[in-house]
């Protein structure tokens, strides 16, 4: 429902629109070294697009719309004429003459999946408040990604980020809020993303950002801290997230809410020889959990569609090629085993 009482339907997702260009090499060489390029394509990028495309791919017969600045190009077409095919609404998808539209080229390792992004911050960079009209949807979820990548919204106003006032508009419109933001090697984690957790109702992020954002060190030696997790997800709790902070690592995912209730979910074993990429895993992974809060399933059943939905994007090199629907997502497990998370 609304502030004002009226029926809330579909998700609208604003942020970083990016046009990926994925490139399969041999090996990753050495400064001044040559690498073979086996394979390349190009796919969507960027949190709200990926999302967006993934929750169309699951099956969502809920309306999916669009907000963010592209440019009068073709990666921006491109974009635009996908969406369409995916029954993404580009209402308020728009377009500037002032920047390009943002892209990245994504080195992905044919052996071992790693990857490395070179990107083009673009029309992404002037993406600000005045862009997101929300008196122009009923949509009942809004999802934002990716703070620290979008300069606007990033821009500090009176020591707050310029993305609490779309945060604070989007719930005062009557939505639920979802965030998400990139991981960024730096020490803007507490300026810019702290405090912007109280307009969140859903806070989705990975071992990385999840440390920058509480201090507390997740791994040890290279091996995930349960008891860490479950300590960090109760900090974030504490900093205001509303309703869920969902974090998630290759190894398994942990959901926890204001009570401190904590659920685990482990991840799908899905074999090296059948992983075409990691991108956008994380970006499917969250299109699992929101489509499962949609239609106001348990947060076990969405952590467990959202491990599926990340494992069957590994399937493909770009970031939603390989996404499966809802219903075959489910029966991973038919497929894969789950990996053992703790009780």
């Amino acid at each position: 429902m609304s502030a004002n009482g009226n029926v809330r339907a579909g998700v609208i997702a604003g942020g970083n629109w990016i046009i990926d260009h994925v490139k399969i090499v041999d090996s990753w060489p050495p400064q001044d070294s040559l690498a073979n390029i086996t394979s390349e394509t190009q796919g969507n990028g960027g949190g709200p697009y990926n999302v967006l495309k993934n929750l169309s791919k699951l099956g969502a017969t809920f309306p999916l719309e669009a907000i963010g600045l592209i440019g009068y190009d073709s990666n921006g077409a491109l974009i635009v004429d996908d969406c369409r095919k995916h029954g993404i609404s580009t209402s308020q998808l728009r377009k500037t003459h002032f920047a390009a539209t943002s892209y990245t080229d994504v080195i992905t390792v044919r052996e071992t999946g790693r990857r490395t992004f070179f990107h083009q911050r673009g029309a992404n960079r002037l993406l600000g408040p005045e862009h997101f009209d929300f008196t122009r949807t009923k949509a009942r979820i809004f999802h934002l990604g990716y703070l620290l990548l979008l300069d606007e919204l990033d821009r500090l106003e009176n020591g707050r980020p310029r993305a609490c006032e779309v945060l604070g508009r989007a719930r005062a419109a009557g939505m639920l809020t979802s965030l998400d933001c990139v991981s960024e090697n730096s020490d803007r984690f507490q300026a810019v993303v702290r405090p912007a957790l109280p307009d969140v109702d859903i806070l989705f992020a990975n071992d990385t950002e999840a440390e920058k954002l509480t201090g507390i060190p997740l791994r040890k030696d290279g091996v995930i801290q349960f008891g860490e997790v479950e300590q960090a997800g109760l900090k974030l709790l504490a900093y205001g997230v509303r309703r869920y902070v969902v974090l998630h690592f290759p190894e398994a995912a942990y959901a926890v809410d204001p009570n401190g209730k904590g659920l685990w979910q482990a991840s799908l074993e899905v074999p090296e020889s059948e992983i075409k990429g990691l991108a956008g895993a994380g970006d499917a992974f969250a299109s699992g959990v929101l489509y499962g809060q949609y239609f106001d399933w348990s947060m076990r059943d969405s952590l467990k569609l959202g491990a599926s939905t990340a494992a069957s994007s590994l399937l493909d090199a770009t970031c939603s090629g390989g996404v499966l629907n809802a219903m075959e997502c489910m029966r991973l497990d038919e497929r894969w085993k789950f990996r053992v998370a703790p009780k």
